[in-house]
């Protein structure tokens, strides 16, 4: 059974690694601390190496946003913690024969440095990212990319674990997959079609698929 997952606040706290490093990198420059905030907001929903060159203006910092940006990901991936029975969960998943690929936005170098970081990279057959495969959730051609990766077909069904909606859940429902929202406290949007598993996190996400098999 194949089985995909998004990374950011899904797998890994992002939100928490973004918080650590902002402080972290306001002290480093003596900034204000409201510095912190103005951060996170400017890369709260994602973050890639142009996106540097606008911080930096922001901020009013003179240093290359290619510096700013290798900052920021040797950082982040300092920082990156996975969230509570998410590698336990995978190692079972493993064990029982599944198979495992990560299905994820972002740049490159920064998305592979986290899951390294992390230590989840060893345990997924396949990892498909938006910056290699050329194509983003929800598109379903980043879906299929990434069952390739993991040497698997989507026509052969399983699922897509992650906290986003339309990027996550409606992207994986399209592709034919069945859908675990990482809910983290939030209420489903009732405008889209309710996924298959609404959970709390993605460990309850893992032990829920195992029992459904």
């Amino acid at each position: 059974m194949l089985a995909l997952f998004d990374l950011d606040n899904t797998l890994i706290d992002r939100r928490a690694a973004l918080e650590t490093w902002a402080r972290v990198f306001v002290r480093s420059r003596g900034l204000p601390q409201d510095a912190v905030s103005t951060i996170c907001g400017q890369l709260r929903a994602r973050a890639y190496p142009e996106d540097f060159a606008r911080l930096g203006r922001v901020l009013g910092l003179g240093e290359a946003p290619g510096d700013l940006w290798q900052e920021y990901v040797d950082g982040i991936a300092q920082s990156s913690r996975c969230f509570p029975g998410v590698p336990e969960g995978l190692e079972a998943l493993r064990a029982e024969g599944w198979t495992l690929g990560v299905a994820t936005n972002g740049a490159r170098d920064i998305q592979r440095a986290k899951l390294h970081a992390a230590g989840l990279a060893p345990l997924f057959h396949g990892i498909g990212i938006s910056e290699e495969t050329g194509s983003r959730k929800p598109a379903g051609g980043h879906f299929e990319a990434a069952a390739e990766l993991c040497g698997a077909k989507l026509s052969a069904g399983g699922w897509m674990v992650g906290d986003g909606p339309e990027t996550d859940m409606e992207g994986g429902r399209a592709a034919g997959l069945r859908t675990a929202w990482v809910a983290h406290g939030r209420r489903w949007n009732d405008g889209l079609p309710a996924p298959d598993l609404v959970v709390q996190g993605a460990a309850e996400a893992i032990k829920r698929m195992r029992r459904s098999v």
